[in-house]
């Protein structure tokens, strides 16, 4: 094989989906395979789901302790308002860009539909997961770099605030 047609193969690997190709003849072989670069596809995140909690079952005190005092107004959200942004895929959850790139969404932050909070991979596609609600972030509750599975609680989102 000469160097135009191996030359003509390569026009013709990169015009094409062709991942690879090998050519063999007398004169010897040729592999030619197309540079893989990340894609970045854009899926917006599932429909939110909101948790309700339900109140511990009460337990009457013991008949020495002394009676309860008021609990102090809490200082975290109500469970029951908050929204779960949940993972649509199974991939590997990225909180960043790249390394040395800010975190796309971190706690008290505001969020707001579009904003990208998170980037899942999957079979070598980095899919950007958009919010579809405005709030605020009270909970990462995933790991950097960390698989997750579909369906699996990724942020928890105070709509109130």
């Amino acid at each position: 094989m000469d160097l135009k047609q191996i030359h003509e193969l390569i026009k013709i690997v990169n015009k094409s989906n062709i991942g690879e190709i090998s050519i063999e003849d007398k004169d010897g072989k040729v592999t030619i395979r197309q540079k893989e670069e990340p894609v970045v596809t854009h899926i917006p995140a599932p429909t939110h789901q909101i948790y309700h909690t339900a109140p511990p079952p009460q337990q009457s005190p013991p008949v020495s302790a002394p009676p309860a005092t008021p609990a102090a107004p809490a200082a975290t959200p109500v469970a029951d308002k908050l929204i779960t942004v949940k993972s649509p895929m199974i991939g590997t959850f990225y909180r960043r860009t790249s390394p040395d790139k800010p975190a796309l969404a971190d706690v008290g932050q505001a969020v707001a539909p579009g904003k990208v909070l998170c980037i899942i991979e999957a079979m070598k596609l980095f899919n950007e997961i958009e919010c579809e609600i405005s709030g605020t972030i009270v909970k990462v509750l995933v790991e950097d770099a960390s698989p997750v599975e579909f369906d699996q609680p990724l942020f928890l989102v105070d709509p109130t605030a």
